[in-house]
């Protein structure tokens, strides 16, 4: 079975110098590898033929068959790695809590340990007829989500 440091090796010697970042690598045990890459402004098809090559001009067919698949994160899809909450600082996400309250709002930022999302919540004042809508920021901990996603928007 081809090993996932292997590859992943193979796919940062290809990143070096390049504005790309690594976001996952599986292998399923009959030898099915999935790269999967990003790019601030989004991965281009072209780049992914040219790593695919590149990986292919590493690796052995003749020593172990494998198939193998380069694509981008896919927009829409949770972040996995801490480079994607940085690009999307600024962009609407959706933050799903692992006690299943979701949060929309604005990635403020990001770092090893927290993000914080800007949310509007809305808020009724003392002695208001109305509640008014307030900008709250929401610190949250990874360990503490099920997932963040890009929000598309069509407004």
């Amino acid at each position: 079975m081809i090993e996932k440091k292997t590859v992943c090796q193979i796919v940062d010697e290809w990143l070096e110098g390049k504005e790309y970042f690594l976001v996952e690598v599986t292998i399923s045990p009959d030898d099915k590898i999935v790269v999967e890459i990003d790019h601030k402004e989004g991965v281009w098809i072209e780049d992914c033929v040219e790593l695919s090559r590149y990986i292919e001009s590493k690796l052995n067919r003749e020593d172990e068959d494998y198939e193998l698949e380069v694509g981008s994160a896919g927009i829409g899809q949770p972040f996995k790695v801490l480079q994607q909450y940085i690009n999307h600082i600024g962009k609407e996400v959706e933050v799903l809590r692992k006690d299943g309250r979701k949060l929309c709002g604005v990635l403020k930022t990001a770092d090893e340990q927290h993000f914080t999302v800007t949310v509007e919540k809305k808020v009724k004042p003392e002695g208001a007829k109305r509640p008014t809508l307030v900008e709250e920021d929401e610190t949250l901990a990874y360990d503490e989500i099920k997932y963040t996603k890009y929000l598309i928007s069509f407004k």
